[in-house]
């Protein structure tokens, strides 16, 4: 089971929600670098895309590898990023959202290797835009004049705006809800949709409580093609723990690797350990849909070209403040 929440750091604002995030980018706050341990903690924010980490921990793979990894939930991808700029983290876990780990390499460079991305498009469907389950909209279009929301943080609502904008809507202003709130507060009529990620939409849809309006967005509206891998989430581990323990990094590195299998060959088996880390519980996993998995060392040219795609559109709009090379950010053995 995951730990609750590490305490934010002192110096709280390093990478903030929402515009914080891009300001965070203007700080260059140095990595803290712990003392070594053989606890590997690693954070998570609670979507299904995060699979591997909680497999890992339950299945006892990590266990097996003579490791002890403890998963850490936090309330938003930027809060783990937070911590990982403090030290106070050895990694992330797949569907930390990657702008925010861009953030955190800009903020302190060399912060992090990418380890493992999760894809979605509309055949791995992780992203999506939900309204309530009998409201009489039926395209994106019609979401003009009508309040949208997101989950936190800086990734979340530059998406929503392309999408929105994308559709037609000028001048969009997403409010930014934790993901959990997504579904109450559609069936609450607080808001008219949102742009979210599994496994929100399956249970607003098991609830009835909320309807999927369309699923991989961000390949269609972002990369310009609904079969475009969209690498939203990674998982990390900090360079400070590969320069420290890299042994101890790399045992690490490659059971999550084993994670990754067991959760491509054996998803239905797996799903059970969305209990307790995401908002379903387990009678109704079966239903979740999945994202993809790619490691690092399965990029292909055009997988890093799709990436970096995504990560210059935060470029383009004044959000990062350099140029990221994604290729760069991959973790070579």
């Amino acid at each position: 089971m995951p730990t609750d929440l590490i305490p934010a750091p002192s110096r709280r604002h390093v990478l903030g929600l929402g515009a914080g995030l891009a300001a965070a980018a203007t700080i260059g706050a140095p990595a803290i670098v712990r003392a070594q341990s053989s606890k590997i903690r690693i954070g998570f924010w609670p979507i299904a895309g995060g699979l591997p980490l909680y497999a890992g921990v339950e299945a006892g793979i990590f266990k097996k590898a003579g490791l002890d990894v403890e998963a850490v939930k936090f309330a938003s991808a930027a809060q783990v990023v937070e911590a990982l700029i403090a030290g106070r983290l050895e990694g992330s876990a797949n569907g930390t959202a990657s702008a925010a780990i861009g953030l955190g390499e800009i903020t302190s460079p060399n912060l992090v290797r990418i380890i493992c991305s999760n894809p979605s498009n509309k055949q791995y469907v992780l992203d999506e835009m939900l309204v309530g389950f009998d409201s009489p909209i039926k395209s994106i279009a019609e979401l003009a004049g009508k309040k949208v929301a997101c989950g936190p943080g800086i990734q979340n609502v530059t998406l929503a705006k392309v999408i929105l904008e994308k559709n037609g809507i000028k001048d969009p202003k997403p409010v930014e809800l934790p993901i959990g709130q997504h579904v109450p507060a559609l069936a609450a009529g607080q808001v008219d949709a949102v742009y979210t990620l599994e496994p929100t939409g399956t249970v607003g849809r098991l609830k009835k409580a909320a309807r999927v309006l369309e699923t991989g967005v961000i390949s269609t509206y972002v990369l310009d093609d609904e079969k475009a891998p969209w690498f939203g989430g990674s998982a990390s581990v900090a360079t400070t723990f590969l320069a420290a323990q890299p042994d101890l990094a790399k045992r690490y590195i490659a059971a999550y690797g084993e994670a990754v299998e067991m959760v491509r060959k054996r998803p239905d088996e797996v799903r059970k350990y969305l209990k307790g880390y995401t908002g379903i519980e387990e009678d109704l996993a079966a239903e979740v849909p999945l994202p993809g998995f790619t490691l690092a060392h399965e990029f292909t040219p055009s997988d890093v070209a799709f990436f970096q795609k995504f990560f210059d559109v935060f470029t383009d709009r004044g959000i990062f403040t350099k140029k990221l090379d994604v290729g760069a950010m991959l973790y070579k053995a």
